[in-house]
């Protein structure tokens, strides 16, 4: 699958047979911001993301898999990027800002989560051409609609989608892994989620409201960047990642409780002036809506181009 990946970013995967970590890397850095909702997140460096933190740039962002063991990953990247002479120059030693988020995937007899090889790896898988989504990296582990638990729930994976407007290009990377269902924002229908013994979807939202299901499965969170090639300051990039979340709450019912750890980043590389934010919290919403259904459903459409027009529709 195709997307738009700005200039001076890479994607890379990693995983086994259970669990994965994927990085998304700016070896020049650039501007982030991030946004944490639900009750359960499980995040590296997301304080240093607020706007009124001294640090301006960042060199990598990872979603990874294996609960809060898979931040381990993030060691991984940070060495990688070290060896590369990446990083904020501190008393004459090079420190990679890498910040990252975890999705709950431990859902076998055993532990499985990426540890710093794994992330190391994803490093040396990374590109700008021809990434693949969908099972792979921190989508190998991820599912969806286990409120009747994992008999009845979902495959899911991390999908990827790309919204072009004024000249700027908005790409959104989604590991879902949420406890709710995931709605098709076309139809209304329920694309994939919890299931009953029939094999059809019972509706997560409602059954939590008529009190049937009151011992909830924990085991959740979605998680994302957006990456743009807009330039954007770090109050800009906040805002974006806390506008985008509406691209979450558009496409899964539930979201955001207090057994998700919903977070998503935001990396601009400043490329682009751009005519106003808004262009692109708005592109963000669209692009993190396709993005998850892209994630469970790789046939969404995943890559959309909103041309300026000299007709608006209005009448003379």
């Amino acid at each position: 699958m195709n997307i738009s990946i700005p200039k001076g970013i890479k994607i890379g995967h990693y995983n086994d047979d259970y669990t994965g970590v994927t990085v998304v890397l700016c070896e020049k850095g650039c501007i982030c911001g991030a946004d944490v909702r639900g009750g359960a997140p499980g995040t590296r460096e997301t304080d240093l993301l607020r706007s009124e933190k001294a640090a301006q740039e960042v060199q990598a962002v990872v979603l990874t898999g294996g609960s809060a063991y898979g931040l381990e990953s993030t060691c991984g990247v940070m060495e990688y990027l070290k060896e590369k002479g990446v990083g904020v120059k501190v008393g004459g030693k090079r420190v990679p800002i890498v910040c990252g988020a975890v999705i709950f995937d431990l859902i076998y007899d055993d532990y499985h989560w990426p540890d710093k090889n794994a992330g190391r790896k994803a490093c040396e898988n990374a590109g700008s051409e021809n990434v693949e989504f969908g099972q792979v990296g921190v989508g190998k582990g991820a599912t969806v609609g286990k409120l009747r638990g994992m008999k009845y729930a979902c495959k899911s994976g991390v999908g990827a989608a790309t919204v072009k407007v004024a000249g700027v290009t908005v790409t959104a990377v989604v590991a879902v892994n949420a406890l709710g269902d995931v709605i098709d924002t076309d139809t209304r229908k329920v694309v994939a989620g919890c299931k009953g013994k029939n094999g059809n979807f019972v509706g997560a939202e409602e059954r939590i409201l008529s009190g049937e299901y009151l011992r909830l499965l924990t085991g959740n969170t979605t998680i994302g960047c957006i990456i743009t090639d807009a330039k954007l300051d770090k109050v800009a990039a906040n805002k974006v990642a806390s506008v985008a979340h509406n691209g979450l709450a558009r496409t899964i019912y539930p979201v955001h409780t207090d057994y998700d750890g919903d977070s998503l980043f935001v990396m601009a590389t400043g490329k682009k002036l751009v005519i106003n934010p808004v262009l692109v919290e708005i592109a963000a919403v669209k692009a993190v809506e396709r993005a998850v259904l892209n994630a469970v459903d790789g046939s969404a459409e995943y890559d959309i181009e909103i041309s300026d027009s000299e007709d608006d529709g209005a009448e003379d």
